[in-house]
């Protein structure tokens, strides 16, 4: 291995740094659930994954948004499934979520704060959310 300058290791430091940064849950409101179970990860949920974490970095988010991972959430028929949690909006879980479905979930439903009904597998009845 070859040896690092100093300038390097203050390189990868930062790097490490704003790697912690985005695993941190304090002071995050939205969330993104990733569902990871075996079903989920054949069905590419680890793809699915890396979309989120480089979308939320490409739309400045990291610092208002968690990404984490559970396990199956039983929605094996529609994997990979993403759970949205989002202030002053209803839950939602989202089915078939690939790299682009990722950023439009992003672009529409946690920056336009708009559902995308195309890929939604589970949210309030209309009659809790109440009608508009």
């Amino acid at each position: 291995m070859a040896k690092m300058s100093l300038d390097d290791l203050r390189k990868l430091r930062d790097a490490k740094k704003d790697d912690l940064r985005k695993r941190e849950a304090e002071g995050k409101e939205i969330q993104v659930i990733v569902g990871m179970g075996t079903c989920g990860i054949a069905a590419g949920a680890k793809q699915t994954l890396d979309a989120f974490i480089a979308g939320l970095d490409e739309n400045k988010l990291v610092d208002t948004c968690l990404v984490r991972q559970t396990g199956c959430m039983g929605l094996c028929h529609s994997e990979p499934t993403v759970e949205i949690i989002v202030p002053g909006m209803p839950v939602v879980i989202y089915g078939n979520v690939d790299g682009e479905v990722a950023k439009e979930i992003i672009k529409k439903h946690i920056v336009g704060r708009e559902l995308l009904s195309g890929n939604i597998l589970d949210r309030p009845a209309v009659d809790i959310l109440g009608s508009k």
